[in-house]
């Protein structure tokens, strides 16, 4: 079975919490080891999905798609989230970033390797983060070093694992449970139609 947007969806939704996002850096243990308060895990890592980096000297370059970003512009980097550390004590940015790439349906090694290059071209020459609203106090400079984590599944083809293993990339790999999903799917279809029968539907 070959992965599916929902599958893409839900991980992406699940990461975005900071609980979620630890338990995904226990997986790759020298990524856990990076939390700078394990005891106040929650509040060492900040987890921003789709984050958004403003480019101090811009970027041009030519290539497949090639892009121009003058300096000073935003721009929405082609990874999944970006895990930013914290000083629990202080609330100020720390250490080091670490970029998320899920295994999106229909990718191929290129292109899931080719996000993450891109982000370092992206990021090479300096930046700082368009951060949440509700961190908008912290100091959102660049960190001192950039490290990736590529997520797949079980119904990655086995290419893309071994591109990354010899690129000397980390990976972890996620599983669905495909029965518990269908009835999921079920339940909310049938949720649906009950909510189409009209006002009596409403009033219960």
């Amino acid at each position: 079975m070959s992965v599916k947007q929902s599958h893409y969806e839900a991980l992406l939704a699940e990461y975005s919490e900071s609980s979620a996002a630890i338990a995904l850096l226990k997986k790759y243990r020298l990524y856990m080891e990076m939390i700078p308060s394990i005891r106040r895990a929650n509040e060492s890592l900040i987890s921003i999905p789709l984050p958004v980096a403003r480019l101090r000297e811009g970027v041009s370059y030519a290539g497949s798609g090639g892009t121009s970003i003058s300096p000073g512009h935003a721009v929405c980097l082609p990874c999944d989230l970006a895990i930013l550390m914290c000083d629990p004590e202080w609330k100020v940015k720390i250490g080091v970033e670490i970029l998320i790439f899920i295994h999106r349906p229909g990718e191929d090694f290129s292109a899931l390797l080719g996000r993450w290059r891109q982000s370092q071209v992206w990021l090479d020459n300096g930046y700082e983060w368009v951060m949440p609203h509700r961190y908008r106090h912290i100091f959102s400079d660049e960190a001192e070093a950039v490290h990736p984590l590529f997520v797949l599944f079980e119904e990655t083809p086995d290419r893309i694992q071994r591109g990354l293993m010899a690129a000397g990339l980390p990976f972890v790999v996620e599983s669905f449970d495909w029965a518990v999903e269908e009835v999921e799917n079920e339940e909310f279809l049938s949720i649906g139609e009950l909510g189409n029968m009209g006002e009596e539907s409403y009033e219960l």
